[in-house]
C-alpha cells in the first residue's frame, strides 16, 4: 500500500472510531480526507459547514417512471464521517465524498447508505461472540472497541475488519461502489501533495486498500448522473436519535444513541452514572417505584458485571443488565432486547421499554437557517401561514365556507403526504356523508420540517406533491378496487378530482377485473355521491365519476346474476351494492342501463333458487323499487324455510325499505311473513329467530312501531304495538337457546313417560 495512504475502517456512529479519526487528522495533517458518502454532494459541502446541531442527514431522492427512491446518510456528533468532515476542514485538507450517488443502481434496494454489511459476515462475528462470551455484535463491538483500552485501536480495527471481510462475499453493488471509491483514492494519491486519509465503513476498508495498490485510472472520476427521465435531488434534513436507534428499526451503526452520545461527551463511567439517573427519573415519571436502594443495587450490579466481564469501565450491556436485575422481579415474557438485534417485540416488560427509550434519547437535530431546502418547504410554510393552520389547537371547519374549504383541501394534501401534526378527527367519509363539518387536531413538532423536505420528492408545491402521491397510489393499487375507491375520495378531498384520465381508466379497469360484488358497490357508492351532489368538493357532474358509475352499475348486475351460494348470514356488502345500483338508476339514469332492464335482471336473480337468500331478497327489493310489482306471498313462500326467511327479509328490507313501509298491510310482506311464521313449529321458529331479529333490526324504532301496528291490525287488535316492541335485557340468542333447552327437556320427559308424574308432583 502506498506510504501516503491511510485507510481507517469504521463502524458508523462509533464514538471510539470518531476519536480515532479526529486524532489521526490532527497527527497526519493530511492533504486529502476522503469519506464514504455521496460524491454528487461534493459541490455543496459548504452546506455541511454551516452551524447545524446534529443529528442531521443527507437526504437524496430520485423520481422516475411513477416511482420514487429515497435514501439517507445520517450524521451525529460521534459519527466518524462527521469528524472527518469537521476536522478535515479545520486542518485545511481537501475534503471529498467518494461514494456513488444515492440514485445509482448500487443503492436500488438501500434506504440507508450506512447500512452495514454485517449480515454478510455473520459467521465470523458469531464465532467471535462465542469466543468472547457476548450475546451479539453490538456487545462484541463494545467489548473490543468502545470500552476497551484505546491504545492500539487502529491495529485492532484492521484485524477485526480483515477477519470479517475475508470470510464475506461482496455483492456486485458493493464491488461497484468500491471500484468507484478506489478511483477517487488513486486520483488523490496522484496529486502527491501529502498524506491521503480515507474514512469508510470497515467492510470496505480491506478492498479499498487492495484496489488502491492494484493501479488503474488516476484522474478524478466523473460522478455518474441519473437516468435521463429521472428527477433527482439532495438536501440536508434534521434527524433524530429515535430514527437512528436499532430498537426502532434502524439497522446501521450503533443502537441506543443517547448512551453513545453520553459516552462521547463524558466517557464510560460518567455516562453510566448519568444514565442510571435518567432511567430512574423516567420510570418515576411513569409512576414506577424506584428507591434509592434500587439505584445503589443497580450501580453495584453494573460495576460487578463489568469486572466479571473483564471491562475496566462499564459498557452499555453492563448498565442495562445491572438495571434490569435490580429493577425487575417479574418473569420476563420476552428476552431482553439488547441480547439481540432488532425492534422491540410485543410483550416486552414495561420497565425494559422505558430503559431502552431512555438510552434512545429524544434529541432532534437542527439545521442552520441558511440551509437550502426544496421548494415544497417554502410552499407548505406559506400555505400554513396564509390559511392560518399553524400552532397546536383543535380546528373546526365549515365546508360550505370558501376559505374553510380551501383550508380543508390543504390539510388533506398535508395528510396525504403523511406530514406529522395534521389529524382529522371527523368529517365526510366515503363520499356519502351529509355532514359539512370537519374537526382537525393541529400540532407543531420537530418532525415536520424533515418530513416536508423528504416529501419534496413528490413536487414543488403542495397541490402538485399531493397529486403525485395520488398517482403513485393508483399505480400501487393495481386492480384493487377498494384501494382505487379510496383514491377516488382522496382526490375529491384534496381538490384534485381533475386526475380524470388516469384515475378514470384505472378504476374502469379495476371494475372490469373485479369479482367482488361488495367492492364494486363501494366504488359505486363513492362515485355516485360525489357525482350527484358534492358541490363542496367540486365533483358534482364530474366526467371522472360518471365513468365510474357506468362501469360499476353494469358490472354489479353481471356479478350479482352469476352469484351462487346456499343459506348463510346476510352479506351487508352485497346488499349495499344493490342499494347503490337502485340509487344510480334513479338519480343518474343517463349513466346506467334502463330501469326496466335492471329490474328484469333483478327479477331473474330473485327467482333463482341457487342464489343466496339475502341476494334474492335484495334483488326482489331492487326490482320493486324500480317500479316492478312484488307478489309478496309468492316471493316469501319461495324462501319460507327457517334458515332462509330471515336472510331474505334482510335483503328485501335493505333495498326496498320505503316500499315495505308504504304497502298495504293485508296483502304485503309483513302479512306474508306473519303467515309463514305462524305455521312454523317451535323448533323451526327458534332456528329462524336470530335472522328474523337481524332483518327487522334494520328499521329504526319509529318504523318498527309502524310495522308492529300493521301486525296488530292484521290480528284484529287486542294488543298494543308498544307491548310487541318491549325489549328484554337478555341477549336474544341466549333467550332462544333457553327456549331450545326447555324444548329438549320436554322431549326427554315425554320420551321417558315422566310428563304425567311431573304434573302430579306440581
Amino acid at each position: 500500500m502506498p506510504d501516503d495512504l491511510h485507510v481507517i475502517g469504521v463502524r458508523h456512529h462509533s464514538p471510539a472510531c470518531a476519536r480515532l479519526v479526529a486524532d489521526t487528522v490532527d497527527r497526519l495533517r493530511p492533504a486529502h480526507v476522503l469519506i464514504e458518502g455521496p460524491a454528487d454532494f461534493n459541490d455543496r459541502l459548504g452546506e455541511l459547514a454551516l452551524a447545524h446541531t446534529p443529528p442531521i442527514a443527507i437526504y437524496s431522492y430520485m423520481a422516475a417512471g411513477g416511482a420514487a427512491r429515497r435514501s439517507w446518510s445520517p450524521l451525529c456528533d460521534y459519527s466518524p464521517e462527521w469528524l472527518a468532515l469537521t476536522k478535515g476542514r479545520e486542518t485545511g485538507a481537501a475534503v471529498k465524498f467518494i461514494d456513488l450517488p444515492a440514485w445509482h443502481d448500487a443503492f436500488a434496494e438501500v434506504e440507508n447508505r450506512y447500512s452495514d454489511a454485517e449480515r454478510r459476515y455473520a459467521d465470523a462475528t458469531e464465532r467471535l461472540c462465542r469466543e468472547f462470551a457476548v450475546d451479539n455484535t453490538d456487545a462484541l463491538w463494545d467489548h473490543l472497541v468502545e470500552i476497551a483500552d484505546p491504545e492500539g485501536l487502529a491495529e485492532r480495527l484492521d484485524r477485526y475488519f480483515d477477519l470479517v471481510r475475508g470470510e464475506a462475499e461482496a455483492t456486485e453493488p458493493d464491488s461497484a461502489r468500491e471500484r468507484h471509491m478506489a478511483e477517487w483514492i488513486r486520483a488523490a494519491l496522484a496529486e502527491d501533495d501529502g498524506p491521503v486519509l480515507v474514512v469508510c465503513g470497515g467492510f470496505h476498508a480491506p478492498a479499498l486498500r487492495r484496489l488502491a495498490e492494484a493501479g488503474g485510472p488516476r484522474a478524478w472520476p466523473e460522478v455518474p448522473g441519473p437516468p435521463p427521465d429521472a428527477v433527482v435531488g439532495s438536501f440536508l434534513v434534521p434527524y433524530s436519535f429515535k430514527r437512528l436507534d436499532a430498537f426502532a428499526g434502524y439497522q446501521s451503526g450503533m443502537p441506543s444513541p443517547e448512551y453513545y452520545q453520553r459516552l462521547w461527551d463524558d466517557g464510560a463511567e460518567t455516562a453510566a452514572g448519568a444514565l442510571v439517573e435518567l432511567i430512574a427519573t423516567r420510570l418515576r415519571g411513569k409512576h414506577q417505584i424506584v428507591s434509592t436502594a434500587d439505584l445503589i443495587g443497580a450501580r453495584g450490579l453494573t460495576e460487578g458485571l463489568a469486572r466479571l466481564r473483564g471491562h475496566d469501565r462499564p459498557g452499555r450491556t453492563d448498565l442495562l443488565d445491572g438495571l434490569a436485575s435490580a429493577l425487575i422481579s417479574d418473569d420476563l415474557e420476552q428476552p431482553l432486547p439488547w441480547t439481540r438485534r432488532g425492534t422491540l417485540t410485543a410483550g416486552t416488560h414495561p420497565v425494559v421499554v422505558e430503559m431502552t427509550a431512555a438510552l434512545t434519547g429524544s434529541r432532534t437535530g437542527r439545521l442552520h437557517p441558511d440551509t437550502p431546502a426544496p421548494p415544497l418547504v417554502a410552499d407548505v410554510e406559506g400555505a400554513l401561514e396564509r390559511l392560518g393552520l399553524g400552532g397546536t389547537r383543535r380546528l373546526r371547519l365549515d365546508l360550505t365556507d370558501a376559505r374553510d374549504l380551501e383550508r380543508s383541501r390543504a390539510l388533506h394534501c398535508l395528510r396525504l403526504l403523511e406530514l406529522p401534526g395534521f389529524t382529522r378527527q371527523d368529517g365526510p367519509s366515503a363520499g356519502s356523508d351529509v355532514t359539512a363539518e370537519e374537526h382537525w387536531d393541529l400540532r407543531d413538532g420537530d418532525g415536520r420540517l424533515p418530513a416536508v423536505i423528504e416529501a419534496g420528492v413528490y413536487g414543488a408545491t403542495l397541490g402538485d406533491a399531493a397529486q403525485t402521491v395520488l398517482e403513485h397510489r393508483i399505480d400501487r393499487a393495481g386492480g384493487d378496487l377498494d384501494a382505487l375507491s379510496g383514491v377516488l375520495f382522496g382526490a375529491a378531498l384534496c381538490g384534485r378530482a381533475h386526475l380524470t384520465d388516469r384515475l378514470g381508466r384505472a378504476v374502469a379497469d379495476g371494475v372490469a377485473d373485479c369479482g367482488d360484488l361488495a367492492a364494486v358497490g363501494a366504488a359505486l357508492t363513492v362515485a355516485l355521491a360525489l357525482w350527484r351532489h358534492d358541490h363542496l368538493f367540486g365533483t358534482a357532474g364530474s366526467e371522472l365519476y360518471a365513468t365510474v358509475i357506468t362501469a360499476c352499475a353494469e358490472r354489479a348486475m353481471w356479478l350479482a346474476e352469476g352469484l351462487r351460494a346456499g343459506p348463510g348470514p346476510a352479506d351487508l356488502g352485497r346488499l349495499k351494492t344493490l342499494a347503490a345500483v337502485r340509487d344510480a338508476v334513479r338519480h343518474a339514469p343517463s349513466l346506467t342501463p334502463p330501469a326496466a332492464s335492471v329490474a328484469a335482471t333483478a327479477r331473474r336473480i330473485a327467482g333463482d333458487g341457487a342464489a343466496p337468500p339475502d341476494l334474492r331478497g335484495g334483488a326482489a327489493g331492487l326490482a320493486w323499487s324500480l317500479g316492478a310489482s312484488l307478489d309478496a306471498a309468492g316471493a316469501a313462500a319461495g324462501v319460507s324455510e327457517p334458515d332462509r326467511l330471515g336472510d331474505w327479509l334482510a335483503g328485501l328490507f335493505r333495498v326496498a325499505r320505503e316500499e315495505v313501509l308504504a304497502e298495504a298491510a293485508e296483502h304485503g310482506v309483513v302479512h306474508a311473513v306473519d303467515e309463514i311464521v305462524g305455521d312454523m313449529t317451535e323448533q323451526e321458529f327458534l332456528v329462524a329467530l336470530p335472522a328474523l331479529r337481524q332483518a327487522f333490526a334494520f328499521f329504526p324504532p319509529r318504523e318498527r312501531a309502524q310495522i308492529a301496528e300493521q301486525l296488530v291490525a292484521l290480528r284484529g287488535g287486542g294488543e298494543s304495538a308498544h307491548s310487541m316492541l318491549d325489549r328484554h335485557d337478555a341477549d336474544p340468542l341466549t333467550v332462544a337457546a333457553a327456549h331450545a333447552l326447555e324444548a329438549r327437556v320436554d322431549e326427554v320427559l315425554t320420551r321417558e313417560h315422566l310428563t304425567a308424574a311431573t304434573e302430579e308432583q306440581r
